[in-house]
C-alpha cells in the first residue's frame, strides 16, 4: 500500500515516530493509502528547514520567485490529467469538476501570483512644509504557517501557499489528512520546478496534533487557515496570546435570494449548481434558498424536478452530477442533519436517502436533498452542513428577505438573482457578507479579495489583500533641510 510522505527540506521522509493514518478512497469506501501521523517533532524539523531557507529566499529578486512560481504553475497545467484523477480518487468529488475547475485553478493560483508580485507597490508620502518624505515597505514576515481543508485540496492549499512564497516567506504547510493525495504530489512538482531546499516544507497529520503543533509554534509568525468555524475559533485563542498574524477563512451559510423579475430558466441552472456542486461541500454554496412568494409554488416543483434528475454515481463516469461525500463520518452527519429537520417539522421535498452505486457499494453517496422550512431559526437552517442539503423558503418583501438573509452567525457570501438595478445596489449593500453575487454564482476574480463576516471568519485572501497579508508594513520617515 502507498505511503504518502513529508516533504521537508527538499527530501521526502516518513514521520518521526513511525506512525501512520489510514487514507480512504470515498467512492469505495476502502482505504487505498497511509499518511504520516506527523508530531511536534516533525513540525520541528520543518520549521528548522524553513527557517534556514528564508534569509537567502527572502532575499532573491522578485523576478526570480515570479519565474519559479510560474514553472510550478505549468508543471501543474502538464500534469492536469493525473492530478485531476487523483484528486477524484482522494476526495470523491466528480473527475469532471478535478479536471474543469480544481487543478485548473490551483496553476492559476501561482501564476497569479507570480504575475501579481511583480505589480505590488507600497506608499510613499511628501510631508510639504515639513521637509519630510514617508515611504512604506512591504516586508516579508518570516516563517508561516498553512493549513488548508478536505474540501478543494489542491485548489486552497496552493490559494495560501502561492502569495505566501511570492511575499518571500518560506512555508510549513498542513493539508487536509482526509485528502493529502496531490499535496503531496505537490512537493514533487516544486522539486521539479527548481524551488529552493526548505522553501515549502509540508507536513501531514491530524489537525489537533500536526496543525496544533504548527499554530502554537513560537517562532511561525503567521497563521493563514481555511476550515469549520469552531477550529478556526480555537486557533484565535491559541494564536492572539503570542500576536501572530491571522487569516481565517471559515464557515458559512449562505443565503440565495430570488425574486420574480429574475431570468427563471438561468436561475433554476446556476442555483442546482450553487446548491450541489462538489456534492454541496463548498464553503460559497447556496444552501439557504428563499423564494419570492409569487414565483415560489412554481420554483419548488421545477427545482424538485431538476434536483431529483441529477445523477449520484462514481466520480469517474463522466455523467455523474453528484459524487461521493468525502468520509463516511461526514455523510452521518450530514444524515443526522436530515433526520434533525425532520424532527423540527421541516419537510423533505427530495432526497435525504443513501445511494447505492453499482461496484461501488461501500461507497459514501447520498441522494441530493431539498428540505422546505417554515422557521427560518430551525437548526437545518441555522447550522452549517456542508453537504448535498439545501432548505427553501418562501419571502413577501425585500425588507423580509434581507432579514432571512442576515438572520444567521455566518456571513461569507450571498446571491441575488433580480434585474432591478435599485434592488441590487440597495441589498448588496445591506448584506452581511464578504462576497456578493448577482445573477451569477462563483464568479472569480482572482485580483478581489475573498473571506466573510461575522463567524465566517477574520481577514481577506485574493489579490493584493493576500500578499499584505503575507507581508508586514515599515513605515520610513526621512528629514532634510
Amino acid at each position: 500500500m502507498q505511503k504518502i510522505l513529508n516533504y521537508i527540506n527538499g527530501a521526502f521522509q516518513e514521520p518521526t515516530k513511525g506512525e501512520w493514518i489510514d487514507n480512504y478512497n470515498p467512492s469505495k469506501g476502502e482505504v487505498y493509502s497511509l499518511i504520516p501521523n506527523s508530531s511536534s517533532e516533525d513540525v520541528e524539523q520543518a520549521y528548522q528547514a524553513a527557517k534556514a531557507a528564508y534569509p537567502s529566499w527572502s532575499n532573491t529578486t522578485i523576478e526570480y520567485r515570479s519565474e519559479i512560481l510560474s514553472k510550478i504553475a505549468a508543471i501543474i497545467k502538464d500534469n492536469l490529467s493525473d492530478l485531476a484523477y487523483t484528486e477524484s480518487l482522494d476526495n470523491g468529488k466528480p473527475l469532471s469538476l478535478a479536471t474543469k475547475i480544481d487543478i485548473p485553478r490551483a496553476s492559476s493560483n501561482f501564476q497569479f501570483f507570480a504575475n501579481a508580485i511583480t505589480q505590488f507597490s507600497s506608499e510613499s508620502h511628501e510631508s510639504v512644509g515639513l521637509n519630510a518624505f514617508n515611504f512604506t515597505l512591504r516586508q516579508s514576515i518570516g516563517v508561516v504557517g498553512c493549513i488548508s481543508p478536505w474540501n478543494l485540496p489542491l485548489y486552497l492549499f496552493t490559494w495560501k501557499i502561492a502569495p505566501a512564497l511570492a511575499a518571500g516567506n518560506t512555508v510549513v504547510a498542513k493539508p487536509s489528512e482526509v485528502t493529502p493525495m496531490t499535496a503531496y504530489l505537490l512537493g514533487e512538482i516544486c522539486t521539479k520546478a527548481g524551488l529552493p531546499k526548505g522553501v515549502l516544507n509540508i507536513v501531514h497529520g491530524l489537525g489537533h496534533t500536526t496543525g496544533q503543533a504548527i499554530v502554537e509554534h513560537p517562532n511561525i509568525k503567521a497563521i493563514s487557515f481555511t476550515g469549520g468555524t469552531a477550529t478556526g475559533a480555537h486557533i484565535a485563542r491559541t494564536a492572539a496570546p503570542m500576536f501572530k498574524k491571522l487569516s481565517l477563512e471559515l464557515g458559512g451559510k449562505n443565503p440565495n435570494l430570488i425574486f420574480a423579475d429574475c431570468e427563471y430558466d438561468k436561475m433554476m441552472a446556476v442555483t442546482l449548481k450553487s446548491s450541489f456542486a462538489n456534492q454541496g461541500q463548498i464553503c460559497l454554496c447556496g444552501s439557504r434558498i428563499f423564494v419570492e412568494k409569487s414565483i415560489y409554488k412554481q420554483f419548488k416543483t421545477d427545482f424538485v424536478k431538476h434536483v431529483t434528475a441529477l445523477k449520484v454515481g462514481s466520480p469517474f463516469e463522466g455523467d455523474t452530477n453528484v459524487g461521493a461525500l468525502v468520509s463516511k463520518p461526514h455523510m452521518e452527519k450530514v444524515q443526522s442533519y436530515i433526520k434533525i429537520a425532520e424532527d423540527e417539522g421541516g419537510t423533505v421535498l427530495c432526497g435525504g436517502n443513501q445511494v447505492q452505486v453499482d461496484g461501488h457499494e461501500n461507497g459514501y453517496y447520498l441522494e441530493p436533498t431539498v428540505i422546505e422550512v417554515a422557521d427560518d431559526k430551525c437548526r437545518v437552517n441555522q447550522e452549517e452542513i456542508f453537504g448535498p442539503v439545501v432548505t427553501i423558503m418562501p419571502f413577501e418583501t425585500e425588507e423580509e428577505a434581507l432579514a432571512l438573509a442576515n438572520g444567521v452567525r455566518y456571513g461569507l457570501s450571498s446571491t441575488i438573482w433580480t434585474n432591478n438595478l435599485n434592488r441590487t445596489m440597495k441589498l448588496a449593500k445591506q448584506l452581511e457578507a464578504g462576497i456578493v453575487w448577482v445573477n451569477t454564482w462563483l464568479l472569480r476574480d482572482l485580483r478581489t479579495p475573498f473571506g466573510g463576516m461575522k463567524d465566517s471568519g477574520v481577514g481577506r485572501e485574493g489579490g493584493l489583500e493576500a500578499l499584505r497579508f503575507f507581508t508586514e508594513a515599515k513605515n520610513i520617515c526621512i528629514k532634510f533641510d
